[in-house]
């Protein structure tokens, strides 16, 4: 993509750990920036989450383009430190004084300022040598502080994307209101991660707030063959195995249903630290003909879980506004989860404020269309309800299924959504501010 001096713009992203599993949007974002014209240097905190042989062609691709930070480890660190003191001391301590004031008088969070600063020259001296001048940043925690010390370190220009919730349980730490207010400007992935923010900021930031929806390639994720009476129903849940996921309310919703006869199967495709504890659990319920523990599945494979998916389930108590759930709806899978964050924002459609009220009932929040089923988190009752009642009416699966996919076209479809990002990106990185970091 070309500035108005006919030159490239040059964006560096900054992830936490890429490529990975669970982060497989932002690799989908570059990729399409890229071919918008965007040019795209990566650099990751962290290395990949797994090993080189079990990357997809893409990710495999990615990795080899990607700047590693710790595994550059005492020698990258020092040959960056030591340039950028030699070049410009005062911009060095400046940036050093800065990371170390953000841990206050908590002498753990001045170390981790120390270790944040660390990072952020190794970044800033990265980007030098990839004459780049604008920062990224996806998520506002660990990484997007580093991004922040790099900024303050370097003469750059930074930018976030904020997904939400886990950034907002501790704002203080995550130092927030700081990076709302030192970044140029910061892109919102739903209207609820842009309200968290505004609460955390002067209404004065507040244009630096941009709606920027992630989305999903509806040429991929396309609509499975529906079953009408399904014997067992398939159920499918996507998502790492942690508390926050909800698994073990979707694992007393399945005892439920057999209970009332019902014959079902759950899919849990993902990984992490709960799996023990989840197989254990559905051990002890004698659940394991009914409940699989899938693992972790590359993006390559997930499409097999999800073209034998009668209904996806999600019961999480907390998200940003989740990718999967986008990819079972493009699928035509309708869709069960809770009514928390972002969610309602992809399952509902309300009035337009600004259209008259035509009756006494209909109000300014009536809802025009579903696209799936939402029950209060933790309601193990609602849940096994809602789930029943798209078992009896496969006419309400078949329609919310493609209302779910006509809602994906309409306001999550991936090459839209990125071209919105782009122009933000284009309207926002001023010529002024594309300058070579040398």
């Amino acid at each position: 993509m070309l500035t108005e001096n006919n030159e490239k713009i040059r964006i560096a992203y900054l992830i936490s750990r890429y490529p990975a599993i669970s982060h497989t949007f932002v690799l989908r974002e570059i990729r399409h920036l890229r071919r918008l014209g965007f040019e795209i240097a990566v650099a990751s905190i962290n290395p990949t989450d797994r090993d080189s042989s079990q990357l997809t062609h893409e990710e495999r691709e990615e990795m080899m383009h990607t700047f590693y930070v710790k595994p550059a480890g005492i020698i990258g660190a020092a040959k960056a430190h030591f340039y950028t003191l030699l070049t410009q001391p005062l911009r060095y301590v400046k940036g050093l004084l800065f990371a170390l004031r953000l841990g206050q008088l908590d002498l753990k969070k001045i170390l981790y300022g120390w270790f944040y600063f660390i990072e952020a020259v190794m970044v800033g001296h990265w980007m030098r040598q990839q004459h780049c001048s604008h920062l990224h940043v996806h998520f506002g925690m660990a990484s997007s502080t580093v991004g922040l010390i790099v900024q303050q370190t370097f003469p750059i220009h930074l930018s976030l994307t904020i997904h939400g919730p886990d950034e907002f349980y501790d704002t203080p730490s995550n130092y927030l209101t700081q990076k709302i207010l030192h970044a140029d400007f910061i892109c919102c992935i739903s209207h609820f991660a842009r309200s968290q923010l505004m609460m955390l900021s002067p209404p004065t930031e507040w244009q630096k707030l941009e709606i920027s929806p992630l989305g999903v390639d509806p040429t991929i994720f396309t609509p499975r063959p529906f079953r009408q009476y399904p014997t067992p129903f398939e159920l499918l849940c996507v998502g790492r195995l942690v508390p926050v996921k909800g698994q073990f309310i979707l694992i007393a919703a399945i005892e439920r249903l057999l209970a009332q006869g019902r014959q079902v199967r759950l899919r849990l495709v993902g990984d992490g630290p709960d799996r023990k504890n989840l197989a254990h659990e559905i051990s002890q319920h004698q659940l394991t003909d009914h409940i699989i523990l899938e693992g972790a599945v590359n993006q390559d494979r997930i499409l097999e879980f999800y073209k034998k998916a009668d209904i996806f389930v999600l019961a999480s108590f907390a998200e940003g506004l989740p990718v999967v759930l986008m990819e079972a709806m493009a699928m035509e899978i309708p869709c069960v989860t809770t009514h928390i964050t972002g969610i309602p924002e992809l399952f509902q459609e309300y009035i337009n404020t600004a259209m008259p009220i035509q009756t006494p009932t209909m109000t300014k929040s009536t809802i025009l269309q579903q696209y799936g089923l939402l029950v209060a988190p933790a309601d193990v009752s609602a849940l096994t309800n809602a789930l029943m009642l798209l078992m009896d009416k496969p006419s309400l699966r078949l329609q919310l299924g493609q209302n779910g996919r006509y809602k994906v076209l309409k306001d999550y479809e991936l090459q839209n959504n990125t071209e919105k990002l782009a122009q933000i990106f284009r309207r926002r990185i001023t010529p002024s501010m594309h300058h070579h970091l040398t």
